[in-house]
């Protein structure tokens, strides 16, 4: 073909076009009708509004918050837990299966040492189920719970992270799309919210915690003003309420009513709750999903490809908190009763002695009075006998 023919193929190809430029429109039509997965984990302390932000969220009751009697009987367990609330969303005909996963009992114990472990694991679990479906001859039907952001929760001390917070921040931000957020903003005044803000990220850069970055620059200058705003506004401090309540000006909105006025939830100027929303669903929900694909998850198979052999199954771990802390306690227990039989045997075998003593004592009396009835017998023998009569004489 010489220059000008494919010149001229060029200029046809550009001014008639072939259909190339219609393929974000099919690309909309199949993610659509098919949907897509998104799975949301929140861990943190009891009493820091995980599960009144989720309810606030999606704007329905998803969870049921624990009435104090059974906050206290879990705190009573001692483990933390991992439970899953699935639901279906559905906007201008887009389907969003939905996963929020909670994990009751993170930290709420005097001995804490390793409780983000089951968080982790969990994380592992579901990496490893996907990678496992992958290798199956037929993945029709396959089950996607990959965790696509971890909402880390905060509770606002005033001070800065606590030494739990930073050793389990960076065992899941190294496998997840980790989000810092500031539980109940509206504890704190709004200059030692900055301050709090700011000594929250100092120690994540000085400890090289690793948290989800999301894209900035963008092709619209709206949109990168945005991302911009949004990243700004990390670590998210936020408040959550399903309640409405009246406002001084007459209007009904979500949000805590106090003596000095209402704390609304959806109000750039007292919390970042709509760009955490916005973050999580209207703007950043690809990019989390495909950063989950592509950099943690990746990673994970990554790493599993080059230790394990073609569908040869994980190894399980033989460490689990669980089992160490009731294997500690059996070996407690059985410690004890090993001294407490210990101090027996030596109470009996002192008593056994000192009654040996004892009866040797008495046998070395008897001995010495047979002895001594010996010499009387001897005695009396001699004088009785007619040696003895004749010496005597």
């Amino acid at each position: 073909m010489s220059a000008s023919d494919a010149n001229s193929a060029k200029t046809q190809t550009t001014s008639g076009g072939i259909g190339i430029a219609n393929l974000p429109n099919q690309l909309h039509k199949i993610v659509t009708k098919k949907g897509t997965n998104l799975s949301i984990m929140v861990v943190g302390e009891s009493g820091t509004g995980k599960t009144t932000f989720i309810n606030t969220l999606l704007t329905t009751e998803l969870i049921e918050p624990l009435e104090d009697a059974a906050r206290r009987k879990k705190q009573m367990d001692k483990t933390v837990d991992i439970n899953i609330h699935k639901a279906e969303l559905e906007e201008k005909m887009f389907n969003v299966k939905l996963n929020v996963v909670d994990t009751p009992g993170f930290g709420d114990y005097v001995n804490n040492n390793d409780c983000w472990l089951p968080v982790v694991d969990f994380i592992e679990n579901q990496y490893e189920q996907y990678l496992r479906q992958e290798q199956q001859p037929v993945r029709k039907g396959v089950v996607d719970m990959r965790v696509h952001a971890c909402l880390y929760f905060i509770r606002p001390n005033g001070h800065t992270l606590k030494p739990l917070d930073v050793r389990a921040m960076k065992a899941i931000g190294a496998r997840v799309n980790l989000i810092p957020v500031i539980a109940k903003a509206d504890t704190l005044s709004p200059t030692a919210l900055r301050q709090f803000k700011k000594r929250v990220m100092d120690v994540i850069d000085a400890q090289s915690i690793r948290i989800y970055q999301p894209p900035v620059e963008s092709d619209d200058e709206a949109m990168t003003v945005r991302n911009k705003d949004i990243i700004s506004a990390v670590p998210f401090a936020i408040i959550g309420s399903t309640q409405e309540v009246k406002t001084a000006d007459g209007r009904h909105v979500k949000g805590r009513q106090y003596p000095w006025g209402v704390a609304e939830v959806e109000n750039d100027q007292h919390c970042d709750f709509k760009k955490l929303r916005s973050l999580l669903i209207r703007t950043h929900m690809l990019d989390l999903i495909s950063t989950t694909e592509e950099v943690h998850y990746d990673k994970y198979r990554t790493t599993q490809m080059k230790t394990r052999k073609f569908g040869e199954p994980k190894p399980r771990k033989v460490d689990n908190k669980k089992f160490r802390e009731e294997e500690e306690m059996l070996r407690k227990r059985f410690t004890e009763k090993v001294k407490l039989e210990e101090n027996r045997f030596r109470q009996w075998e002192q008593k056994l002695i000192a009654e040996r003593d004892r009866l040797n004592k008495d046998l070395e009396q008897e001995h010495n009075l047979v002895k001594q009835l010996e010499s009387e017998i001897e005695a009396i023998s001699n004088v009785n006998s007619p040696n003895g009569k004749f010496f005597r004489k």
